[in-house]
């Protein structure tokens, strides 16, 4: 990027952010007058209810690098994401969440890194301190699970916050599917990458969105986007109860032919019926959860409808805008 000025966007999904907004504003906009680069930053507002709207509206007008993408209803953060970075037109592009526990101040390193080579700069968050130990816990859990049944190496406690170049935001803006686990997709397009590790911080103010039940279903997101394993489990699960079943069957008329024992078995019946039944279910849960993404994918709906676009009056051409946009 040493033969002209590069241009830097910013994309902020914000969902119901309003308290902790203006200083979110206060330090990125000081940590962007200090890089050597043309900037933009494109705020999402994703179906918010609080005074979150007004207050980017009211950023639009106080900075001319702002730009407001005003979704028609809540998304979720992957669209919003998706939305931001269909309308960042930098060289590079930063995703940040609003909450500032990810801190604007790591932003110069990210950009050194990416003029030195790198696609992809990820943020590696050296330790969680702030969150539970019961989140802890199973967030390491979930890593360590769809590390093993991804084709995708997804790396372990490496959120949204990241860089990406221009190339591979075009590259990411190819991806027609409506269910997205963006981390996985993030990983899959490959290209150069560095990890640069941080301390994440406390959440500066509001509740955060994520509880443990949305937790949940984004995991299940993420494997069944990523990972065929759970059908294949299903099907040994399967093979092997059979093979259990039929072993026992032949032990139980064996017994019966020989020592001709009149054991009625009415416990041993129930106790099969059930586990077996239980096992259906759930193998039949399981291919419920891929049906129901084809479900998704083959109604071929837009990701997402824009009901208000301020573009940033100080910025490079913007690549999408009107009243609606979707890959």
């Amino acid at each position: 990027m040493a033969a002209g000025r590069a241009r830097l966007s910013i994309v902020v999904p914000v969902h119901d952010e309003e308290a902790v907004l203006p200083e979110f504003q206060r330090r990125l906009a000081a940590v962007l007058d200090s890089l050597e680069c043309d900037t933009e930053i494109v705020y999402v507002n994703d179906g918010s209810t609080d005074g979150s709207l007004a207050a980017l509206q009211q950023f639009h007008r106080d900075d001319p690098r702002v730009g407001v993408v005003d979704l028609s209803r809540n998304f979720g953060k992957e669209i919003a994401m998706t939305a931001g970075l269909d309308c960042a037109a930098g060289d590079a592009v930063i995703v940040i969440d609003a909450d500032l526990q990810d801190p604007p101040e790591c932003i110069p390193e990210m950009v050194g890194a990416w003029r030195s080579g790198c696609d992809v700069v990820l943020m590696r968050r050296r330790s969680r301190r702030h969150e539970g130990w019961i989140k802890t816990a199973t967030a390491a859990a979930f890593y360590r699970t769809i590390g093993r049944m991804s084709m995708v190496d997804i790396p372990e406690n490496v959120g949204d916050f990241r860089l990406l170049s221009r190339r591979a935001v075009d590259a990411l803006r190819r991806f027609p599917e409506r269910s997205r686990f963006m981390k996985g997709l993030f990983a899959w397009i490959g290209f150069p990458a560095l990890q640069i590790e941080y301390d994440r911080d406390g959440r500066y103010a509001g509740e955060t969105k994520w509880s443990y039940w949305r937790l949940w279903n984004f995991a299940l997101e993420g494997i069944t986007s990523f990972s065929a394993a759970p059908l294949k489990l299903a099907s040994y699960i399967g093979l092997a109860t059979s093979a259990a079943a039929f072993l026992y069957g032949a032990w139980v008329i064996a017994k019966t032919l020989i020592i001709g024992d009149p054991v009625p078995g009415y416990p041993t019946l129930v106790t099969l019926v059930l586990f077996l039944g239980g096992l259906q279910l759930m193998a039949l849960g399981i291919i419920g959860e891929y049906l129901a993404r084809m479900f998704v994918e083959v109604k071929q709906r837009p990701l997402y409808l824009v009901q208000q676009h301020l573009a940033p009056r100080r910025a490079a051409v913007p690549q999408a805008g009107g009243d609606e946009a979707s890959p």
